[in-house]
């Protein structure tokens, strides 16, 4: 595609352009002056063309300007395409081969010093970059992930509008409705006193569809939670929101591999279909956590039948305990370790909920070292080489308490050890966790929560058992699970109103709460609501995941700071009192 200013862009022209006249505009990248031969590294999106200006060839006037440009200038250059001369092409270049032997240059404007370089694999400040952030997306690297962002959304869409799916637009002010974060609220100049909340999600809405009649619905919808920070979580986020009605479980995890296994693969990632499904325990219990990584091993291992009798008072208390565990993962070569090193462990346990951590490093000449090795007899140490598999110069760590608490523990230590251990993942790892409790326990508010949300669908079978023992009662739940990371995740949904008020009430709402809160969800339930299901897909971690990114911040255009800031504009600021004034509202 030509335009007026350019007929080509940066990256587009080869050895089959030869000979041809060509206009390109972009960016000063390089300059480089040879004493009478200058070449300019041409940038735009599409990659680098090197220009060259022979006095010889071009007009006098052409040249004088050619030696006055510098970095980041944005220039219109024409010229015709030749081979560069022998031996100078560059391979690990698209267009390499060939080069602009420039006629005429246009200085479109200036440019001062950039406060970095634009340059991939430059040691620049994250806050620096984040306030010049119009400069860094500049970079070749930046402008590769939003090129992937883009074509990944586009492929998805794609993939969903070819199988009847319908594109929806819910809402960007709407009720508050507690869906597990904090609302951001926003203030109704009309309706003094009033809030809007900006949505954590379409949920509720897109079940209102699907009672609606819509049947396949989705959404690349904008999301917004007021919680704490970490590389791959932002204020503002995007999710690839879907939902099906008059379907089963299987009809939607089906449905959802055939669209993702299209997205995928029109970036160049093939996913082997049917994906593996793992039960919510299976993970927790092999893996120590709802999200596996399954491309290393460093499996957990229930050890405690081989210490019931041991001489260690901590593990022999555990084994003869009901509801107790003493569980281990083995770390191949982290028992040659000091022992120093490997007690500055237990820190990091603690950020598990370790109180302390146990260990046995079996050496590298045979020996075993281990601050409980002499409580251990020769045939417990044996036997958990055995069981483990490990091998001399390997480390076997330990939890013991109850059972979510120790898988969470190792399930801690083993990315860690991993990630300490360099142990390679390669290729990207794609799994389906299915059947999560419908509720767990919540210790600080003493209540029942959520796993998921509140209008998760619950095992027939076990609704009998709602009111008198909830934590036994499963759901029908699936997260889509991708390196090690929650990618997506969704469920049946309740579509009886007697039901959904079950939950809430089994949640802490009163039915006077609940009416208001969801009153006009409960009151859709009563008009023929179909049985329903969908899914949400976290489009920014997908695609830093994509990228090979260490977070998000690095597909997105411009995000926030840990903190919630925007570097670049000065956001959140403070306005004054007359719009404070407007909206009924006053600061303390």
């Amino acid at each position: 595609m030509s335009f007026s200013l350019h007929t080509h862009t940066c990256g587009e022209l080869r050895s089959d352009n030869i000979g041809e006249k060509v206009t390109l505009t972009g960016w000063v990248w390089r300059r480089r002056d040879f004493g009478g031969l200058i070449f300019i590294d041409l940038r735009d999106r599409e990659g680098l063309t090197q220009v060259f200006f022979d006095p010889d060839l071009c007009d006098a006037d052409t040249f004088a300007t050619a030696e006055t440009v510098r970095p980041e200038w944005p220039v219109l250059v024409e010229g015709e395409v030749r081979h560069r001369i022998e031996g100078q092409t560059n391979h690990n270049l698209a267009t390499g081969e060939i080069e602009l032997l420039a006629s005429k240059i246009v200085v479109l404007n200036t440019s001062q010093t950039p406060p970095f370089q634009i340059e991939d694999h430059v040691e620049t400040s994250e806050d620096i970059r984040l306030r010049y952030r119009y400069l860094d997306i500049r970079r070749p690297s930046m402008m590769a992930n939003l090129k992937l962002r883009s074509d990944f959304t586009f492929a998805i869409r794609q993939a969903l509008h070819d199988r009847a799916f319908m594109e929806v637009e819910t809402p960007a002010l709407f009720k508050s409705t507690p869906e597990g974060a904090r609302d951001f609220l926003v203030p109704c100049r009309t309706q003094p006193g009033h809030f809007y909340a900006l949505p954590q999600s379409p949920q509720l809405l897109k079940q209102l569809l699907m009672v609606g009649g819509v049947e396949r619905y989705y959404q690349v919808a904008k999301c917004f939670r007021d919680e704490d920070l970490r590389a791959d979580r932002q204020p503002e986020f995007t999710q690839v929101d879907i939902e099906m009605s008059f379907v089963d479980q299987d009809d939607v995890m089906g449905a959802l591999e055939a669209v993702l296994s299209d997205a995928f693969a029109k970036v160049g990632v093939q996913m082997e279909l049917p994906l593996r499904r793992i039960a919510y325990w299976d993970a927790m219990d092999t893996y120590g956590t709802d999200k596996p990584d399954t491309r290393y091993g460093m499996e957990l291992h229930d050890v405690t039948s081989i210490f019931a009798e041991s001489g260690f008072k901590l593990f022999a208390s555990a084994a003869a305990a009901e509801g107790q565990h003493i569980k281990a993962i083995c770390c191949p070569g982290a028992g040659v370790w000091g022992r120093s090193k490997i007690d500055k462990l237990a820190n990091v346990a603690a950020t598990f909920g370790a109180k302390g951590l146990a260990w046995v490093a079996f050496k590298a000449d045979g020996s075993v070292q281990s601050p409980i090795a002499k409580f251990l007899s020769e045939a417990e140490i044996a036997a958990l080489k055995e069981a483990m598999g490990a091998n001399d110069g390997d480390l076997v760590l330990f939890a013991v308490g109850e059972r979510m608490a120790t898988d969470e523990i190792l399930g801690g230590m083993r990315t860690h050890m991993a990630d300490v251990l360099d142990v390679p993942r390669e290729g990207h790892d794609f799994l389906w966790v299915v059947g999560f409790p419908l509720v767990h326990w919540d210790e600080d508010r003493q209540a029942y929560a959520a796993e998921h949300q509140p209008f998760t669908q619950p095992v027939e079978a076990d609704i009998e058992r709602l009111e008198s023992d909830p934590l036994s009662v499963g759901s029908y739940t699936y997260d889509f699970v991708m390196d090690g990371y929650e990618a997506g995740g969704g469920g049946m949904r309740i579509h009886n109103a007697e039901l959904q008020m079950r939950i809430l009430k089994l949640l802490g709402f009163t039915e006077e709460r609940a009416q208001e809160q969801f009153g006009f969800l409960l009151e859709a339930l009563k008009f023929g609501a179909p049985p329903m299901g969908g899914f949400a897909l976290g489009l920014d971690r997908v695609c830093m995941l994509l990228a090979g990114a260490d977070s998000i911040r690095e597909v997105m255009a411009f995000p926030k700071t840990s903190s919630g800031s925007d570097l670049m504009s000065a956001a959140p600021s403070e306005v004054t009192e007359d719009q404070l004034k407007e909206v009924s509202l006053r600061l303390l």
